[in-house]
Parts: structure tokens; sequence; C-alpha cells
């Protein structure tokens, strides 16, 4: 997460020049170029906004501080090599998998695939991905986290498929792990803004047999429920996450300076990468609330959002699975926690009903209390 602000600071930096040159006295509009990721992934794709606008003393000034902070960032990216371990092919003499999980630390989809793990007592392997290069999964024509590698062959994508697939052969025993990924398809479309994505069909279903989704779901209504309640978690829910952690100037320094300390930068290279990225991300944050058709006070649709989560599993139940969380528990615990130490954090925890939840699910977590 830490290098993801600086793929389009160097950008930043050639508009804010090129516009003074070539508009020497006008007032121009600067496009964010499509490399920058949010340090908050949303399925890891780019987004273009309009940043704005420089007159031609100033612009070249800020422009050379652009190119500077992006030139310090890509140095630090090359500097700082992330060894790649890719899984062994072959099992464990116990059988158990070998799993390698490609991720952005902070981003939600990430997060949720490793609440999945840990609550199944699952061991695997974290690769951390460069954000600016993406050097570690140069193999993959995927090109977004979480990856899952299994047993260094069998390839899965999507936090929602990973979590489907495992899942079903957890408690499947008579399915291959290759058979049941061909369940999900891959889906290519073009969205609104012309741009390709990828989505996955069936990707909330687990492909059980008759009999184990009776003991899965003892209770009438209960798969339908946790199917909702995990696309909920990522149509909605966490969409919510950029625009709280960096809601305000204060907010999105701080957020900046958990990516400096996580990315271990330097002094003049944590300076940059902290002011200018949280700078650039504070204002994408403004165009993320007007997308996403949120209040002034985004704080209010988060605290709106959890307490819906916390309604949903009503007082008689600790998780929306009954006496053990669900997949649904898992999801959504996943996308909040990667606010864990941010004022979005802390205020959410003081203002909604989600804490004593939340702590149930950080001990199942840490417990692995699903590994049975």
């Amino acid at each position: 997460m830490a290098a993801a602000c600086t793929r389009a600071l160097g950008k930043l930096g050639g508009a804010f020049l090129r516009a003074s040159v070539v508009h020497r006295s006008a007032t121009a509009s600067y496009l964010l170029g499509n490399g920058f990721r949010r340090a908050y992934c949303s399925r890891g794709t780019g987004l273009r906004s309009k940043l704005l606008s420089a007159r031609s003393g100033g612009g070249r000034l800020l422009g050379c501080a652009f190119l500077l902070g992006g030139g310090l960032g890509w140095y630090q990216a090359v500097k700082v090599s992330v060894q790649q371990h890719m899984a062994e092919d072959k099992q464990d003499p116990e059988g158990a998998l070998k799993l390698v999980l490609y991720q952005y630390k902070t981003c939600p989809f990430c997060s949720k695939v490793r609440a999945f793990l840990d609550y199944h007592g699952a061991a695997y392997e974290i690769v951390e991905v460069n954000p600016v290069m993406r050097q570690e999964i140069k193999w993959s024509t995927y090109r977004k986290v979480p990856i899952l590698m299994v047993n260094g062959e069998l390839q899965l994508n999507d936090s929602s498929v990973i979590i489907s697939s495992l899942k079903t052969l957890f408690l499947s025993k008579d399915k291959s792990l290759t058979d049941i990924i061909h369940c999900y398809p891959e889906m290519k479309s073009v969205n609104d803004r012309g741009r390709e994505v990828t989505e996955y069909n069936n990707k909330y279903w687990l492909m059980l047999s008759e009999a184990e989704t009776a003991a899965l779901y003892p209770q009438k209504g209960m798969q339908k429920e946790e199917m909702k309640w995990r696309q909920w978690a990522d149509d909605w829910l966490v969409h919510l996450i950029s625009p709280n952690v960096y809601r305000t100037t204060g907010e999105a320094l701080a957020s900046f300076d958990y990516i400096v300390r996580e990315g271990k930068f330097g002094t003049v290279e944590g300076f940059f990468a902290k002011y200018v990225g949280a700078a650039a991300m504070y204002i994408i944050s403004k165009r993320l609330k007007s997308r996403h058709n949120l209040q002034d006070d985004v704080r209010q649709d988060l605290y709106k959002a959890v307490n819906e989560w916390v309604a949903a599993i009503g007082r008689d139940r600790k998780f929306m699975g009954g006496s053990q969380p669900n997949l649904a528990d898992l999801a959504v615990f996943g996308v909040l926690r990667v606010m864990e130490g941010l004022q979005a954090f802390q205020d959410m925890m003081d203002n909604t009903k989600v804490k004593h939840w939340y702590r149930r699910m950080e001990r199942a977590a840490l417990n692995h209390e699903g590994r049975a």
C-alpha cells in the first residue's frame, strides 16, 4: 500500500509542467492519470479525477514537487525488493493445501480473504505486491489482487470466488478444487467508463450437495441471508472506506503516515509520499463521495451501514451465522478491519453498536475457531 500513491505523482508533475508551458497565463484543469491506485483499494481499479487549477508560476513549481515525489517513490519501489514465494507444486505430508496469497495489506478485498483463512486456521504465505510495479504478479495475466495460488499450479482470483471455492472444498469431500472453480466462470464486459472489467458468475454460491447445504444452513433463509450480506459488503460497504479514511486533510495525512511507516520509507521519501499522496487522496475522496451519492458528512453513511449490519444480526445471535461466524460475518469484518488504527475506525466504534460483534469476530479469527 505504501507505494500506491507514487504511480501518479510523476504523471501529475508532468501535467502541471506541460500546462504551465502551453498555458502560460491561463488557468487549467488537470486530470489524474489512471495509474493512481487508491491505497485502500476497491477491486484494484484505477481512478481518474479532476484535481485542481494552477497558474503558470505556481503550476510549474508544484509540478516539480510532484515529479520529485514520484521519482523518490519510484526509487523506493525499486530499492525495496520483495522476495516472491511461489507455493510448491505438492502437498505437505499431512495433505494440507499450500496457499500463497498475493495482496495489498490494506485492500479490503484482501483483508476479507485473510479473515476467512485465519478463522479456518488455514496456513498460508503472504506476498505483499508493490502497487507501483507489481513485479510480484508479473507472471499473471490477471493483474488485480487478491490472487491465491494453491499448490503452485492453481490460481484463484477475486476475493469472493476464493472464499466460496475454499469453503466448498472444506465442506465437500468428493470435489476437487479444480472442479469447483469451474463453477465460477469468468465474464468480461466494458463498464460505463469504457474500461474492461472481469466478473465471476455464482461467486456467492457454495457448490454443495443438497445434504451438505441443509447441514450448513439448517434454518430457512440462512443461505439467502448470507449471500445478500456478502454482496452488500462488496457492493456498498467497501465503497465507504476511502471517503472516510481520507475525509479531512488531517485524516488523509494520518492515513499516509501509516502508509509511510508500513513501507519503511526514508525521511525524504516519506515526506513526499505522505504529503503529496495525502493531498491527492483527499481530493479523490471527494470525487468518490459524489460518485456513490454519500452525505456531506460521510461518517453518517458509515454509521448507518454498520448499524444496519448489527440490526440484521439482531439481539439473539452472536453472529449472523448464529453461534459461529458465517461468510457474511467474515466479509464485513474483513472490510472494516482495514480502518483499524485510524480515526474513522475509532469513530465507528464509539458511535455505532458494532463494538461487541467486532470484538467477538477478532477473537474468532485470532483463535482460528472455524478450524474444525
